[in-house]
């Protein structure tokens, strides 16, 4: 008699199928929780945003700003917490501390804190927040003493495109809104302005009837202005007529497009200035080619010829007097631009002049910007086709045994003004041009890196009224009614 018994089986085939069912309906149940909470937030939110901010990485030029600081910076969050943009500007502020731990960011909610809200009002009277009707959500930044403000209705745009996604079949064409969120640029450009005690003064030329600084219009020059601000840049306007002189104080000057002719005793002043170590932003223009501005001769002292003519370029344009740029030398200036363009309005060839035999402490002048092989002149000898350049860096440094007042003499020169006003700056890269510039003129290397608004990708799923009800009828009726049934069932399968 073989005393060994048979061994049981402990794990049976209907065992293992009842297992692997139990574990494939528990992976549709959650999936089907989920699927409700976004029916319901759909419901109550219009939509399910999968928020793609915090996986994009920070600027190399915000990067570079937050390990430079070293004083503590406190940011106060002033929002309402159901406002679309909090999360996305608690997220980013979030990659900020994460770098640097001297950030200190506290909230203050003041639909849920009124208390908190006016305490926090009494503290910044200063600043203009004592009127809660007007100044809403608002970001704080704070650093000895100075305090600068982002207005967070400012940090978002909803841009309206077609949804190519959409079937035609669908019914008529379908549009969506994307957002741009601008929360980087306007957060780093606070940093910027609490963290320097004394801003940069920019002059900026009036008289020759140049764009107007504080033009809304599409030719001024107010979104101009804002970049100037935001860099920590105080424009004041000058005017170079009679004794006037450019003030000893004046760290940028800059020349936008003058229509009018520069009196000589006004280019002998900017002339002087550069000599003396400045700075200039000069933009020229092809509107007044039959009289130039003089501007052009201030220029060629400087190694930069101007042409008398407009550039047209049938490869890089949109079918108007635009031209788009698409190649770049090695510059910091438009370093950063490489991959993008620049979009410029008849612009005027600006070069490098061709001198045989140049002095040992001649400036030395980079060509930034170039047509393509195929652009042609509107007038002149020389037409084309050709590639031409379209705007120069110019550096000259300190002679030997020679103490200048200001430092190293920089000039960067387009031939457009066009392009930086409030119609054009926007098209391209050409608002990153403008930071760009302004900050190599002013050696802020730690800024030169180039800021855009950041998509907000959004994810979600577009369904017709037929499917929606039979969507709806799946996740409220048909699913809970399964799982019901399911657990009578297992109830019944234990009783037995």
């Amino acid at each position: 008699m073989n005393d060994e018994s048979q061994p049981k089986k402990s794990y049976s085939a209907w065992m293992r199928w009842g297992h692997t069912f139990d574990v494939l309906l528990r992976t549709v149940l959650v999936l089907a929780v989920v699927a409700m909470v976004n029916h319901l937030g759909g419901r109550w939110y219009g939509r399910f945003q999968l928020n793609a901010e915090s996986r994009q990485p920070l600027s190399p030029r915000t990067v570079g700003l937050l390990q430079s600081i070293t004083n503590p910076v406190k940011i106060t969050l002033y929002f309402d917490r159901d406002e679309p943009t909090y999360h996305l500007v608690t997220a980013l502020l979030d990659e900020y501390r994460i770098i640097n731990s001297r950030l200190q960011i506290a909230t203050v909610d003041y639909v849920r804190d009124p208390g908190a809200a006016l305490k926090l009002k009494e503290e910044y009277k200063h600043q203009g927040l004592s009127n809660v009707g007007t100044n809403k959500d608002l970001v704080i930044f704070e650093c000895e003493g100075r305090v600068k403000t982002v207005n967070g209705r400012e940090l978002a745009q909803y841009v309206t495109e077609k949804d190519t996604g959409a079937n035609p079949a669908d019914g008529p064409m379908q549009f969506r809104r994307r957002i741009l969120f601008y929360g980087e640029r306007m957060f780093t450009g606070a940093l910027v302005a609490v963290l320097n005690p004394k801003p940069f003064k920019a002059c900026y030329l009036t008289g020759h009837r140049e764009p107007l600084l504080e033009d809304a219009g599409p030719g001024g020059y107010q979104t101009f202005l804002s970049i100037l601000l935001q860099n920590r840049i105080e424009p004041e306007l000058c005017v170079l007529l009679g004794t006037n002189t450019i003030p000893s104080d004046c760290n940028l000057l800059i020349v936008a497009g003058p229509l009018g002719r520069l009196e000589e005793s006004e280019r002998e002043k900017i002339d002087d200035y550069l000599h003396q170590g400045g700075r200039m932003l000069a933009l020229l223009n092809s509107a007044n080619l039959a009289q130039p501005s003089g501007l052009e001769r201030v220029l060629a002292a400087w190694g930069v010829g101007v042409v008398q003519a407009a550039v047209q370029d049938p490869k890089l344009t949109t079918g108007f007097a635009d031209v788009r740029v698409y190649e770049f030398s090695e510059h910091p200036v438009v370093n950063a631009l490489q991959g993008s363009a620049l979009q410029l309005i008849l612009p005027r060839p600006v070069g490098r002049l061709n001198v045989t035999a140049p002095l040992a402490d001649a400036p030395r002048v980079e060509e930034l910007a170039f047509t393509s092989d195929a652009a042609k002149l509107d007038r002149g000898t020389v037409r084309g086709p050709r590639k031409f350049p379209l705007a120069v860096a110019v550096e000259k440094g300190n002679v030997k045994g020679v103490i200048t007042e200001r430092g190293t003499t920089r000039i960067v020169a387009v031939g457009d003004s066009i392009f930086l006003n409030n119609r054009q700056i926007e098209s391209a890269g050409n608002r990153e041009f403008a930071h760009l510039a302004v900050n190599w003129l002013l050696e802020r290397t730690q800024l030169m890196q180039g800021l855009g608004p950041r998509p907000v990708g959004e994810y979600r799923i577009t369904l017709a009224a037929a499917q929606r009800h039979t969507v709806q009828w799946l996740l409220l009726g048909a699913i809970p009614g399964a799982v019901l049934v399911f657990g009578g069932l297992v109830w019944l399968r234990r009783r037995k």
